[in-house]
């Protein structure tokens, strides 16, 4: 993230010494106090080691697990298999059968950008396989909207897609013939056997956990169910619909159908790769784990839209976030293009951004991409005001516990007034603050409250779930979820019960070392390194994301200046303690209280930026943690 940076105003009211003040303290002579600061030391591998790669890569490289440059050579080939996903092959064929008989599609999705890239992919490559065929506008698609149906295929919304709702209108023009469902459908049992009743066949697409009963779907693929071989269980959504897509093409091409078609022309078949735009926005901003088979999905979408190759929504919406589509990196999807798209899902409908990304007119893209766009700065006010709310709400009880408590471990917040779809931000945003898991709930009506859940690192947060749920029978209506993310829906009366319950759940499994907010990073940087071409190194070097981690450094600093922007940014002039070096830098979400009271001598945890200004490039450090640093007499 770029961030414009004015010459630093004088130092307001703090005890900081003078610019012309020269301290040469050695940086041996630092000492943390409590640090929560480690480094990763992993041992670089000859191969590594010997190779051209930057130095400070093939340790970063090393601290992230790779030993060989095959893992970080990115190619197409060296993807897993289709074949090895449980029952693709049964998919496969019901899907190709429905293209070629010309039977009516529907693809049922979820409201987060995982499922509005799944859902977009799925349309895209169903009509691209379905070319020159009369059945074309048989495929359509329907997200569930979550204030009105929920989360998946639920009996409702298959009601809805038959015609068969006397509170909503159905889409359609007829009830279709198969349903697939994308990023969801692992836990729709009852909306199954309610499109079985119905006579509509079901594939369910989804990579969530599943749970002790399996819907009784035509075909399941997905890497998390029972006796499925495939390796790769942190695949995303849009990453598992993509493989059931190559499967059908190679159904259909060993059927012949790209060498016939009803005019006597020749069928064109699609190139897959020209949807993995979609398959890396989708893969990033669910923050799914990136192991090496996601890393080349993300990598090789990349690449599609460096090189202008991505579909118009992608493009519009990185254009209207001022970014650049020749340097666009997977930062970009978590922290810019994901949440433009799943403010719609979260304020109002997600069928504006899965419109968005299948629009082929780049001015009707950048349309919609203003309107996500203007969605998303209403949900960034929202979610401020319930982060006010609930930190306030928290320090009012935090007062009230003996001292030798402590903080709880697991929290469980609840306001009327808070909204649904932004709860799973609110919970991520306090999670972050205090260290614990958290569940934020939001009122759902009929007496029912919908909570969004975020975990720390030791804690499955379905698991917990599914724990509560069986140890306290009629606690939980429904869940759902991963390891690091889960959601719930119960009745608001059992709110404080769910409160206890989750506290014990957490309390027999998580140790006390597992709360303690640990920053790892990957050492310091020699000054020789501290340039802008190693921070745009680091930028394309590699896809960064959950499980392998965008490089970050500590070291000691000494704090010549600093002053707050926006109300809630640090600006910091600092002086690099070991050779004197001044750097710009700049602490989000962080002020002067956030600054160690006394010494000057602090130690930060940051990452290299590239700062621009009026035309100007500098580098720029983005502060992610500060602690003091006591200096030696």
């Amino acid at each position: 993230m770029s961030v414009a940076i004015e010459p630093l105003e004088k130092k307001q009211a703090k005890s900081k010494p003078s610019k012309s003040k020269q301290v040469k303290i050695k940086q041996t002579s630092c000492v943390q106090k409590c640090s929560s600061i480690v480094r990763r030391d992993a041992s670089v591998s000859e191969e590594l080691q010997g190779s051209d790669l930057h130095p400070l890569l093939k340790k970063i490289y090393a601290n992230r697990g790779v030993s060989s440059l095959k893992q970080v050579d990115y190619s197409l080939k060296d993807l897993l298999d289709y074949s090895l996903l449980k029952d693709i092959k049964t998919a496969a064929d019901i899907v190709s059968d429905a293209i070629i008989q010309q039977k009516s599609i529907l693809i049922v999705g979820d409201f987060d950008a995982d499922g509005a890239t799944s859902c977009a992919l799925m349309m895209r490559a169903l009509k691209a396989l379905s070319l020159n065929n009369p059945g074309l506008d048989k495929v359509n698609y329907l997200v569930p909207n979550r204030f009105d149906f929920g989360y998946g295929l639920s009996p409702q919304i298959v009601d809805v897609a038959a015609g068969l709702s006397s509170q909503f209108q159905s889409p359609l023009e007829s009830k279709p013939d198969l349903i697939i469902t994308v990023d969801n459908g692992i836990s729709s049992i009852d909306g199954v056997n309610r499109a079985n009743e119905l006579g509509i066949m079901v594939v369910i697409t989804d990579h969530h956990l599943a749970g002790d009963t399996l819907p009784q779907a035509a075909a399941i693929v997905n890497p998390n169910q029972p006796g499925c071989a495939f390796p790769a269980k942190t695949i995303a959504g849009v990453g598992v619909a993509f493989y059931l897509m190559l499967a059908v093409r190679a159904t259909l091409r060993s059927q012949s159908w790209f060498s016939r078609s009803g005019n006597n022309d020749k069928r064109p078949e699609p190139n897959m790769a020209s949807y993995l735009d979609l398959v890396a926005l989708g893969t990033v901003a669910d923050v799914v784990p990136l192991d090496d088979n996601n890393r080349i999905l993300v990598e090789y979408g990349l690449q599609r839209i460096r090189a202008n190759k991505a579909c118009a929504g992608i493009n519009a919406l990185l254009s209207i976030a001022g970014k650049s589509i020749a340097g666009c990196c997977a930062q970009d999807f978590g922290f810019i293009i994901g949440p433009r798209l799943n403010a719609a899902g979260r304020l109002d409908d997600m069928s504006i951004g899965i419109e968005c990304l299948l629009s082929d007119d780049y001015d009707q893209a950048f349309n919609y991409a203003t309107i996500l766009n203007k969605m998303n700065q209403q949900r960034r006010q929202i979610e401020a005001e319930m982060l006010g709310q609930a930190t306030a709400l928290l320090e009012q009880q935090f007062n009230q516990l003996d001292n030798s408590g402590g903080i709880p471990k697991a929290l469980a917040l609840y306001d009327k007034q808070w909204h649904q779809g932004v709860v799973g931000l609110l919970a991520s945003r306090i999670k972050e603050k205090y260290h614990r898991p958290v569940f934020a709930f939001a009122d759902a009506g009929n007496g029912d409250i919908k909570g969004s859940g975020r975990s720390i690192p030791g804690l499955h947060m379905r698991n917990v779930l599914d724990a509560i749920s069986k140890q306290h029978k009629n606690l939980i209506d429904k869940f759902g979820g991963h390891a690091m993310a889960a959601g719930l829906t119960m009745k608001q009366d059992k709110f404080a019960l769910f409160q206890q319950a989750f506290n014990e759940q957490v309390s027999t499994i998580l140790r006390p070392q597992d709360l303690d907010n640990i920053s790892e990073t990957d050492g310091c940087v020699a000054a020789e390194y501290m340039t802008i071409e190693t921070s745009e190194l680091f930028k394309m070097a590699s896809p960064w994301g959950q499980l392998f981690p965008e490089p970050v450094f500590d070291d000691v600093f000494r704090v010549l200046n600093w002053r707050i922007v926006g109300e809630k940014h640090l600006k910091l002039d600092l002086s690099l303690e070991a050779s004197g070096e001044c750097y710009a830098a700049i602490a989000f979400n962080k002020t002067d209280v956030d600054l160690p009271a006394g010494d000057d001598c602090i130690r930060c945890v940051y990452r290299l930026d590239v700062n621009e200004f009026r035309g100007k490039r500098s580098l720029q450090l983005i502060v992610q943690h500060i602690e003091e640093a006591m200096v030696n007499g």
